[in-house]
Parts: structure tokens; sequence; C-alpha cells
């Protein structure tokens, strides 16, 4: 794969690349804890398929600059998304890839600007609207205590402790079972000093903050709870520890009537790496049709 650089929406990002440069543009967005690495089985395949595939690593995560603003919120990850799609000479046959955070992005950017996308593939994140209610079980708050914890000034303080010990539990309990040591390790290197760290925990400040939230991105945040009319395909892992499956509610009744939900066995919330072989199938013959 090779390395890129791109100037998009005011930040220099760091990306993963790999496919002809005369492809369609197949943009893959990452979430947290984790790197543009999450695509490293992804990204070959679409490769293969004639696209030409980016993995950035999403703002405030290393080598990709912090945001000089400080805006975290996910209308600005819509907006990384477009402009990354404007800068890297993408055309209306673009499709768009997200997960975790990741997907969140996509369902921004796709219903603000459905024009410069063909179709989107999500994972681990439903829409908003379909976890409205379930989100509010004691279950599924018992799985989310993290995100409240993020709140908290100890937060930076208790990521780093003990070689990055609270990553490696998230990792385990979101994919029990799957190795993460190699992924842990690339997360570490993204988030290394505290100002990566803050990035990384800024996500969530803003997601309970309107406080945080920007008037000029006020269209792109809109837009992220919004119905959007690209094709989606969502995949969730049976045993996602971090969203249950019993909690996502119906995904389909927020996406178009040609979206589609493949619930992927073998795989927990990072989903991309403990299943490639079923997951990139069923990517590919979803953009295919």
């Amino acid at each position: 794969m090779e390395q890129l650089s791109i100037e998009a929406n005011g930040l220099e990002f760091a990306a993963l690349a790999d496919g002809p440069a005369d492809g369609p543009l197949a943009l893959c967005l990452h979430g947290f804890p984790d790197t543009a690495y999450t695509w490293r089985h992804l990204l070959p395949e679409l490769a293969a398929a004639g696209y030409r595939a980016v993995a950035p690593f999403m703002r405030g995560y290393a080598p990709t600059a912090i945001p000089a603003d400080g805006r975290y919120q996910t209308g600005a990850l819509a907006r990384d998304a477009n402009e990354l799609h404007q800068a890297l000479g993408g055309s209306a046959d673009a499709v768009l890839i997200g997960h975790d955070w990741g997907a969140a992005a996509t369902y921004g950017a796709i219903a603000h600007q459905p024009e410069r996308w063909r179709k989107a593939v999500t994972a681990s994140v439903p829409p908003l609207g379909s976890v409205a209610e379930s989100f509010l079980t004691y279950s599924q708050l018992h799985r989310s205590w993290y995100m409240f914890f993020f709140q908290s000034p100890l937060a930076e303080i208790a990521l780093p402790v003990d070689d990055w010990v609270f990553l490696d539990r998230l990792w385990a309990d979101w994919s029990p079972g799957y190795d993460a040591a190699v992924d842990v390790a690339h997360v570490k290197d993204a988030i290394a000093t505290p100002e990566r760290i803050e990035a990384a925990i800024g996500y969530y400040r803003a997601q309970f903050d309107p406080s945080r939230h920007h008037p000029e991105l006020a269209a792109e945040q809109a837009a992220t709870t919004a119905m959007p009319s690209v094709p989606v395909l969502y995949l969730h892992g049976v045993d996602d520890g971090c969203f249950a499956l019993e909690a996502i509610g119906d995904p389909l009744a927020h996406l178009p009537a040609s979206s589609e939900l493949s619930v992927i066995e073998r795989a927990g919330h990072f989903v991309t790496l403990e299943n490639p072989e079923q997951v990139n199938a069923r990517i590919l013959s979803f953009l295919s049709d």
C-alpha cells in the first residue's frame, strides 16, 4: 500500500492507499480506538476490483494533523469526507465506507452531499434514529460507559496508564477472542501524545456538548441525523461487545429502500478485521450491484 498526504478541509491528512490512480474512489473511514490500518484487508480487495481505495487517518490521529480549531463534532467528520472526495478527484461513482465514528461521518457526508457518492457501507454504528430508544436501556448504557467517562478530565490520564491497558481491555471487550496486539500498537502510535489523546476523546465530548458545535457546520451536523438518499449496506457483528446486536433497532427503517443489512458471524465490533473474508465479499457484492 502507498502512503499519501492530502490537504483537505484545512487539514493535512495522512492516508493509506491502493489501486489504480484512475479508478473510482473508495474512501474508507476508521473509528475509535482504531486507525487506517483497520482497512488493511479490504483495501487490496477494493484495488483488485478497480477502485482507488484510500483510508485516511481521521482528524487528530497521527500522522494526520491535529485541527487547530479543535473541531471534532460529527459534522466536521462529514465535511472531512466530502472534502477528501474533492481533494482526491472523486466523481459521482465514488463510494464511502465507514466503521464506528467513520460510520457516523458517512451518514452525514452522504446526506449532505449525495451527489458525490454512488453507494455507502457502514459498520458497527447504525443510524442514530435506529438506536434512539435502545441506547438508554441498562444493558446498552453498561456497554457505553466509556462515552460518559470520556467527559471527565480523568480520561486523558487514564488512557496511557500501564502501557495503555485501557485500549487492550476495550478491544478485548468489544471483539472477544480477537488478537488485537497489532491493531492496538497502531492506535498507541496514533494517539501517543497528550494532544492526540485529547483529540481522540474530543469526538465524544463534542457528541454530548452542543457548545462544541460550530455554526458554520450546522448543515453537516443536521445531515448526520437525516435520512440519506444514497443506498447503504449496514454491517454488524453478532458478538459486538460495544454495541449489542439486540440494541441496533431497525437500521433499514432509517436508510433508503435500496439499502441492505448484513449480520456478520464470528465477529464482534471490529468486523473488518475479525471476519475479513465474509465482510469483504459482502461489501464487494453490494458495490457491484
